[in-house]
């Protein structure tokens, strides 16, 4: 019985490629068997992009090619505010090319590089036709747990929900996609530039500062002192957050607890009531010994994640009073210790 059944597969399959519907072009007309996969429903629409122009501080500024570089994929769902409401774009993936990818081998140039090495206090900085400009930190895009989450979109296809099919309009043109935002302001059309820039405050550092320490936080908004933080606020949410605290030059520091609270709460009595720029607005966390951190308002205060960045109390010891923690970052080196002073720039 077996073999017959085996010449009978034999003879369906003849009379099947017989009419044709074993080739390429006609298995292509076949819908594929549903998967488990919810983000293939859809044909891709190209959106093309081949270069863009990179600028600022690094050695080889001018055009850079995107061929050869890998697509990543992400899921995003699209809203804007409109005041103080928000409006619903649309459910998509993207493929296209990470911001990681394309800065990776940029050998750096740093304006202040012989008062701060390190590139967590960097900007990156992109512009489209229109002049319009976003901005990301250095450190959210080479530092975090999760890379190549901020893209330059080339292909999408819009997620569609399985009872209702409703869709959306798909972008007609390519697009910086920030995949960790919870409201997508920063996901900027026809993106033409990318600046590398770092925080323009001179500061001078004083690596190896004994003791360091800061009793209290100055915080300034837009260049105004707006208060001092000399005590954690009772009043405010508490977060417990365990980690495995490993530092990009260093290494392992150990496995702690780090008890605090979210920055973003912390800083929201200080900037009143107009809605934050989520594009462009960004913070600079600076410490006693001049170390410091680029984050931008979106890593702080618009997060779909949940990945929050806290200030917990050290104490008296060395280090203390204030140090800054990102859960999200897979390195430690945005851990400013000693806070002295909180800088909000829009």
């Amino acid at each position: 019985m077996k073999k017959r059944y085996n010449k009978i597969s034999v003879l369906i399959v003849l009379i099947l490629m017989g009419f044709g519907l074993s080739s390429p072009a006609a298995a292509q007309n076949i819908k594929p068997a549903e998967n488990n996969d919810f983000y293939d429903n859809v044909p891709f629409k190209e959106l093309p992009f081949d270069s863009i122009e990179i600028a600022g501080e690094v050695t080889s500024p001018g055009r850079f090619q995107l061929k050869g570089l890998p697509l990543h994929q992400v899921m995003v769902r699209e809203a804007v505010l409109n005041g103080t409401q928000t409006k619903f774009i649309g459910a998509y993936v993207y493929q296209g090319y990470s911001l990681f990818d394309i800065l990776k081998d940029q050998i750096l140039a740093k304006k202040n590089k012989d008062q701060f090495s390190s590139p967590i206090d960097l900007m990156i900085i992109i512009e489209n036709k229109k002049g319009e400009k976003v901005i990301f930190s250095w450190g959210e895009v080479f530092y975090p747990t999760v890379l190549h989450r901020q893209i330059i979109g080339v292909k999408v296809a819009p997620i569609i929900p399985s009872s209702t099919g409703e869709t959306w309009p798909l972008p007609a043109n390519p697009k910086i996609v920030a995949a960790n935002d919870l409201f997508s302001e920063r996901n900027l059309d026809s993106p033409i530039k990318i600046t590398v820039k770092s925080f323009p405050l001179a500061m001078a550092t004083e690596k190896g500062k004994k003791p360091l320490y800061s009793p209290q936080i100055k915080i300034y908004i837009k260049s105004e002192e707006k208060g001092s933080l000399d005590k954690l606020p009772p009043n405010l949410l508490i977060l417990n957050l365990p980690a495995v605290f490993f530092g990009r030059g260093q290494g392992f520091h150990g496995v702690n607890y780090f008890q605090g609270v979210p920055l973003r709460l912390l800083l929201e009595k200080y900037l009143g009531s107009q809605p934050i720029n989520y594009r462009s607005a960004h913070l600079v966390i600076i410490g006693d010994d001049g170390y410091r951190a680029v984050y931008t308002a979106s890593e702080i205060f618009n997060r779909n994640d949940n990945e929050e960045t806290i200030i917990y109390d050290r104490g008296q010891e060395n280090g203390g009073r204030f140090s800054l923690f990102s859960i999200g970052d897979f390195f430690s080196d945005r851990a400013v210790k000693a806070i002295k002073e909180i800088r909000f720039i829009e």
